[in-house]
């Protein structure tokens, strides 16, 4: 039978509390996603696409896979609270992961029993491990992940400026308790469904990160060994869709209207998007795009959103209306 592991949330957490996306928690997630591909895995294949890659690089036996199996523990010390604003990224937070103190490392590795010769190695040596891990990470993301990033992101970022909006408009209650089905929110204490978890977590007044995943579709995961500030990783919104090739379907009624690009465009705003994404699913230019956007955006039909280094654009109540019209 399944644990809970309680986080209380003080008016001090709620106010420190934030949603960030975090390139090394897909990489973790996608190590577990790929272990896990089965025939029928909506990811399976981005897996048969990156297998033989990372076979040729010798990733298909290495730490990183030690310190992430299929199911399970991964220590904390992998996943670090990610950074918002200039300078997060990948590498900044490879650079936490590097910063790891050695009795850190020793800690994690040891209250949850892992090992494998390679583990061994890096109980006994823990910044030469740190090292040999962090560079695994690198050659890891070139080959499996970066040059499906820019998709992965939009949907990641999409989430998080749909997440922030509602916790504007309908309050902590509404977000926290909806994130998953094994989250639930009451009476200021945030409780999550997980095995092999302390009962009970002390936040301290830092609050919690809240991390959506397109990988890690199918159960959530938190941190709570690492001092640092506590996450919660869940499911992102639309994480089915970032394989799905099919173009939006272009109402002809607006396409009429507004021209059939300007109308393929707010097709595919049915999640917000960057305008790098939609030049990349429509095949249009990025340029145009903008262009296009602009006057839309002009028109009070679409609106423009920054998000940590990007902006997305939405469809606003106007272009709803259209959309319904032409239905």
């Amino acid at each position: 039978m399944a644990g809970n592991v309680r986080f209380a949330f003080s008016a001090s957490d709620m106010a420190r509390t934030r949603f960030a996306v975090s390139p090394l928690w897909e990489v973790v997630a996608s190590v577990r996603a790929f272990q896990n591909a089965g025939p029928h895995s909506v990811h399976r294949r981005w897996r048969d696409e990156v297998a033989p890659r990372l076979a040729a690089a010798g990733l298909d036996r290495c730490l990183l896979l030690d310190l992430v199996p299929p199911a399970g523990y991964t220590p904390d010390f992998i996943t670090p609270p990610p950074a918002t604003g200039p300078g997060a990224g990948l590498p900044a937070e490879l650079r936490e992961v590097a910063a790891t103190p050695a009795p850190e490392v020793r800690r994690e590795l040891d209250a949850y029993g892992l090992r494998t010769a390679r583990i061994e190695a890096m109980d006994a040596d823990p910044a030469d491990g740190l090292a040999r891990l962090t560079a695994e990470i690198r050659t890891y993301w070139e080959l499996a992940l970066a040059p499906y990033w820019p998709r992965v992101q939009a949907v990641l970022e999409a989430d998080v400026f749909h997440q922030a909006r509602r916790l504007a408009a309908d309050g902590a209650e509404a977000v926290l308790g909806d994130l998953h089905p094994t989250v639930r929110w009451g009476a200021g204490v945030l409780t999550v469904d997980k095995k092999h978890c302390p009962p009970g977590v002390d936040l301290g007044g830092r609050g919690m990160v809240l991390v959506p995943s397109v990988f890690a579709w199918s159960g959530v995961a938190t941190t709570t060994a690492a001092p640092s500030v506590k996450q919660l990783f869940y499911p992102s919104r639309g994480w089915g869709s970032v394989w799905h090739d099919e173009r939006a379907p272009v109402p002809a009624a607006v396409a009429a209207v507004l021209g059939r690009t300007r109308a393929l465009l707010l097709a595919e705003l049915a999640a917000p998007a960057s305008t790098s994404e939609l030049a990349d699913r429509t095949g249009l230019s990025a340029g145009g795009v903008s262009q296009h956007l602009t006057a839309l955006r002009d028109a009070g039909i679409v609106s423009a959103h920054r998000v940590g280094r990007s902006v997305l654009y939405m469809r606003t109540a106007v272009a709803e209306s259209l959309l319904a019209g032409s239905a």
